[in-house]
C-alpha cells in the first residue's frame, strides 16, 4: 500500500472514520468523546490533516465545513499491519500468523463458513476478497 504507518491517536480517528463512513472534525471529535476520548477541536483537526497528508484520508468542501474520508479501508490497514510483522518476526511468512491467531480460538458457525467460503474461493482461483 505503501502509506506511512498510524500513531495510536491517529488509528482511533481512522476508527471513527471506518465506523461513521464520513465526518467533519465536529461530527469527529464527538464520536471520539462519546468513546472517552476528550481533545480540543484542534487537535482533532491536526489528526485529521496528518492522515490527510498520510494519504489515509481525503477532504472534500460540502458547504462550510470540509468532510473527511477515509481512502482506505480497515482491511487494508490490518493487511499491512499484518504484512510488517510478517516481516519482523516470520520472514515474510503469513501462515505462521495465520495460525496464531486461529488455533485454539472459538468461532462461531457463521464465521466458520466464512473462513470456508474464503478456502473455497482461493482453491477455485477466484480473488481474494475479505469480508468485514
Amino acid at each position: 500500500m505503501g502509506r506511512p504507518g498510524l500513531s495510536d491517536s491517529e488509528l482511533e480517528v481512522m476508527k471513527v472514520l471506518w465506523r461513521e463512513g464520513a465526518g467533519t472534525v465536529r461530527q469527529v471529535n464527538e464520536r471520539l468523546a462519546e468513546l472517552g476520548r476528550r481533545w480540543a477541536y484542534t487537535t482533532v483537526l491536526t489528526l485529521l490533516q496528518r492522515l490527510q497528508a498520510k494519504g489515509w484520508v481525503r477532504s472534500e468542501t460540502g458547504g462550510p465545513a470540509h468532510v473527511f474520508r477515509a481512502v482506505a479501508s480497515r482491511e487494508d490497514w490490518l493487511k499491512d499491519r499484518l504484512g510488517t510483522l510478517a516481516e519482523q518476526t516470520c520472514g515474510g511468512e503469513r501462515m505462521p500468523l495465520l495460525l496464531a491467531l486461529v488455533k485454539g480460538e472459538r468461532f462461531t458457525e457463521q464465521q466458520i463458513a466464512e473462513f470456508r467460503r474464503l478456502l473455497d474461493a482461493m482453491e477455485d482461483g477466484e480473488p481474494r476478497q475479505g469480508s468485514e
